[in-house]
């Protein structure tokens, strides 16, 4: 996909991973549709760090959990914009056991609402003008939470809610592309542990003791949380360059998931 002029709506965009794909694909060219609801408080470095691109863009306030807006929401990018070309799919709530303790009903709701409910209410209103471009691309992102579970290190980040809902997005990206296909290429970045996104730069992580951080880190091949801008390759690289690649998942964990069990030495054999 050529990206210039090319329009992309961007969930989640008011600061960390969001913020940073807009930023990213609105220097190469993109117009973004830049969706938020929560902290208010960045919204005005948000415009700021936006009107510096000197791209046209346009933000929008809008409850996604409130389902009933969400088609208004697409109209308001295609009234402004003239098409939809783009979809980054990038809501969740990550529940931490550390911050959020033991389930209620409320906190356990809020999993499914908000990490894969909404997903699916905002894929099914773009759809029909993404298939409309002819060379639509959506990127759903989910956690390897959805494949560790509560498990291990992850054990104090990723609450059960959070995996369930999470391992029901790979589902969704299958489905949906093959409802896309062939117009619309529809894959998913699969992230591990991330600055802003259950790493640094989030009060989770702050929670958690030195040990309990080390414990990631070491279970984690590379050795380190990952960077926004690992993200933001690797988002640019899936809808502009990975043409031929749909219903994929990307894993893009540090090898996380790898990690922990050792390869034993090779035994010298008894021949």
């Amino acid at each position: 996909m050529k990206l210039e002029n090319k329009v992309a709506l961007v969930l989640g965009a008011i600061k960390g991973i969001g913020k940073r794909i807009g930023l990213g694909l609105a220097r190469k060219g993109v117009k973004v549709a830049l969706n938020y609801f929560d902290w208010p408080e960045s919204l005005d470095q948000m415009s700021k760090d936006f009107d510096n691109t000197g791209t046209d863009h346009l933000i929008l306030k809008t409850d996604l959990l409130d389902t009933e807006r969400i088609a208004g929401l697409v109209n308001s990018v295609v009234d402004h914009f003239g098409r939809l070309d783009i979809l980054i799919n990038n809501i969740e709530r990550g529940g931490w056991p550390v911050v959020h303790g033991p389930y209620v009903q409320e906190q356990w709701d809020l999993e499914f609402a908000t990490t894969l409910r909404a997903k699916w209410w905002i894929f099914n209103s773009a759809l029909p003008h993404l298939k409309k471009s002819g060379d639509g691309v959506v990127v759903n992102f989910s956690s390897i939470a959805g494949m560790v579970g509560r498990t291990g290190p992850a054990s104090m980040v990723f609450n059960d809610g959070y995996c369930a809902a999470n391992r029901g997005i790979s589902l969704l990206t299958e489905t949906w592309a093959r409802m896309g296909a062939p117009e619309v290429r529809v894959n998913e970045i699969m992230l591990g542990f991330f600055k802003t996104r259950h790493a640094e730069g989030t009060r989770g992580w702050g929670i958690l003791s030195q040990q309990e951080k080390d414990a990631i880190v070491e279970h984690t091949l590379l050795g380190r949380t990952g960077n926004i801008d690992d993200v933001v390759k690797t988002c640019v690289y899936v809808i502009r360059d990975a043409s031929f690649m749909t219903g994929s998942v990307i894993r893009l964990d540090g090898g996380y998931v790898l990690g922990g069990e050792k390869v034993g030495k090779m035994p010298s054999g008894v021949l």
